[in-house]
This record gives C-alpha cells, sequence and structure tokens, in this order.
C-alpha cells in the first residue's frame, strides 16, 4: 500500500536543478501577478464606470471577470512556450540527473536544456500536438479501470469512489511529463512511436503507476493547502489596511500565490519522483502486444498516434536520399 518512489531524492533533485526552478518561480509568480494586476484593474474600471448614480460600483465584478479572462488568454497564447522552455526542459535535466550524469551549473543549466529538448523537438508546437495526443490517450488509460479499488484495496472505499476517481483524474497531470521524459531518455528519433510504445508500458503497469501518482497528488495538495494556511494571516494583514470588505479578495490572493508555490517547486517533486517509479518499473520490460492492440482497436488519440509515427517513418525515408531536406513535422530525426 505505500509508494515506490524516493521523496528525499526528489527533493534533492530540485536542490541540482536549482536555476529551472527560479526559472518556474519567475514564470509562474508572473502569471500569478499578471491575474492579480488584470482582475484588480479590471475590477477597478469596472467599479468606476458604475460609481454614478444608482449603479454603486456593481460593475466592478464584470470589470473582474474581463480581467481575469484577458489574463487567461494571455497565458493561453504562452502556454507553448511554458511547455517548451520552462517544462520540457526542466525534464531534460532532471531525466540527465535520474540516469546519473553530470550537469551544468547556473545559468548555463537552462542553456543546455534547451539544446537537448531543440535535439527532440524542433518546433515549440510540435512538442504540444504531442503532448496533447498523449493527455488524451492517458484519460482513455485511465478511464478502462473496472474500480479504482482494485489499485488501493481499502476498507470501505466503495463510499468513497467519486472522490477517489476524481483524484486519479487529478494525478494525471504529471503523467505526460514522464512519457516525455522517457522520449529525450531513449534518444527517440521517431517521438511520435516513442511515446506510444512508453504510453503501452504505462498502461501494463498502470495499477503501479497510478498507486504512485495519487500518493504523490494527494500529498502535493496537502503540502499546497498548508502555503495556502501560511500565506493566509499575512495577506489578511496586508488587505485590511484597505477600506471594505477585502476578505474574500485576501482568499484569493493567498491561493493564487499557493498555487504557484504549487507549480514552481511542488510539481517537479512529484515528477522526478514518479519518473523514478516508472524507469524503475518499466526496465526489462517490452511494449505488451494486447495492450497494445486493445489501445489501437479502442482509442482514436492512440491511433492517430501511431498514423503520426507511420508517417514520420516515411517523410524520413523519402528524405534520406536528399541532403539537408528540410522536416516539416517539427521533431527531429537523427539520420
Amino acid at each position: 500500500m505505500g509508494w515506490d518512489f524516493n521523496l528525499g531524492g526528489a527533493m534533492g533533485a530540485m536542490v541540482k536543478t536549482a536555476p529551472f526552478i527560479v526559472l518556474r518561480m519567475l514564470v509562474y509568480f508572473g502569471i500569478a501577478i499578471l491575474y492579480l494586476v488584470a482582475v484588480g484593474a479590471g475590477g477597478a474600471i469596472g467599479y468606476g464606470f458604475t460609481s454614478f448614480g444608482d449603479g454603486q460600483g456593481a460593475g466592478a465584478i464584470y470589470g473582474a471577470l474581463i480581467g481575469f479572462a484577458g489574463a487567461s488568454g494571455v497565458l493561453y497564447w504562452i502556454r507553448e512556450y511554458i511547455l517548451y522552455i520552462v517544462k520540457a526542459g526542466h525534464i531534460a535535466v532532471l531525466t540527465q540527473l535520474h540516469d546519473g550524469m553530470s550537469l551544468p551549473n547556473g545559468q548555463g543549466q537552462i542553456t543546455y536544456a534547451t539544446d537537448v529538448v531543440k535535439q527532440r523537438f524542433v518546433e515549440a508546437s510540435a512538442l504540444f500536438a504531442l503532448d496533447q495526443l498523449i493527455k488524451g490517450v492517458l484519460r482513455f488509460i485511465t478511464g478502462t479501470l473496472n474500480t479504482v479499488a482494485a489499485i488501493l484495496p481499502i476498507p470501505g472505499l466503495q463510499n468513497l469512489m467519486g472522490i477517489i476517481n476524481a483524484v486519479v483524474r487529478m494525478s494525471l497531470t504529471y503523467v505526460d511529463e514522464i512519457i516525455l521524459a522517457y522520449n529525450i531518455r531513449v534518444a527517440s528519433d521517431n517521438p511520435w512511436d516513442t511515446s506510444s510504445d512508453a504510453l503501452v508500458l504505462y498502461a501494463q503497469n498502470i495499477k503501479t503507476m497510478v498507486k504512485n501518482a495519487v500518493w504523490l497528488t494527494l500529498m502535493m495538495w496537502v503540502l499546497t493547502l498548508l502555503i495556502f494556511l501560511v500565506l493566509l494571516g499575512p495577506v489578511l494583514g496586508f488587505m485590511a489596511i484597505f477600506p471594505g470588505n477585502t476578505g474574500f479578495v485576501a482568499f484569493v490572493v493567498a491561493f493564487i500565490f499557493a498555487w504557484s508555490f504549487k507549480a514552481a517547486l511542488i510539481e517537479p517533486i512529484a515528477i522526478f519522483a514518479l519518473m523514478q517509479v516508472y524507469f524503475k518499473t518499466i526496465e526489462g520490460q517490452q511494449p505488451d502486444a494486447e495492450w497494445r492492440a486493445h489501445l489501437e482497436s479502442a482509442s482514436d488519440k492512440f491511433r492517430e498516434l501511431k498514423d503520426k509515427a507511420a508517417g514520420f517513418s516515411s517523410r524520413n525515408a523519402n528524405e534520406a536520399g536528399t541532403a539537408d531536406a528540410p522536416d516539416q513535422s517539427g521533431f527531429k530525426s537523427d539520420r
């Protein structure tokens, strides 16, 4: 019933990849500040437009919602950059660290990781498309479980199935990054095909992987809650200097910054811990033919992944005789 990862080792990996932790903090706290500024400015403008006559500032909530939507639009626009530079780059150095390789220090670590990612994934859009397909297949694989009680045989669990299933779905957040780590580890020359192999390996070890992913998810959210509670006191004290009832705003601010801590520091710990479990579990294994056949017959996302793998291989075969032929796939082929 226990977990199979080394939490101390995962925390140590964060120290050794400190440049990426700093980068993650800059990015995710920047996102938090973007939301706060956008919502605050939108609320103030909305209040100003409706503060006269009978409006009594009722437009503040609408202005805040518009500000939130605007910030979300900016985040949507940069999502590929975050995956490509921040997440994939950190996964690259964590994978190297897991395998005992030495890493550059300081800013050179980020440059090194970026080069590793570009060796496998030339374009951010291609990596993003691959990541979306991986997530789709993972949702299907988890949906094939008849019952989570088979994975976590806790007495009386049937009464908590709704909550447990929600936690399982939440735990998938980090598994797609483990599949990307597998691509980097094996130095794939066809990421579509390598990802399909990695997904089959995940599926045939589903109980072990989900068990550990659930443990990590629970740990992360407990830690995030503690961070939220620690932040709430100072934020409430700061908001008290402003007129009016600012209690709800203080809760929102504390939550946003707790989320930032989670994304910047806690999530990579979970990713490295899950990476430990995955690489250890699949060691010496080959993708199971029955699982592969099941996924090909039942998952449209897996079939799309296989189709792209076949197209990638055919294109490279056609280009093999042409020197420096351009590759439009967004992935680099080692020819």
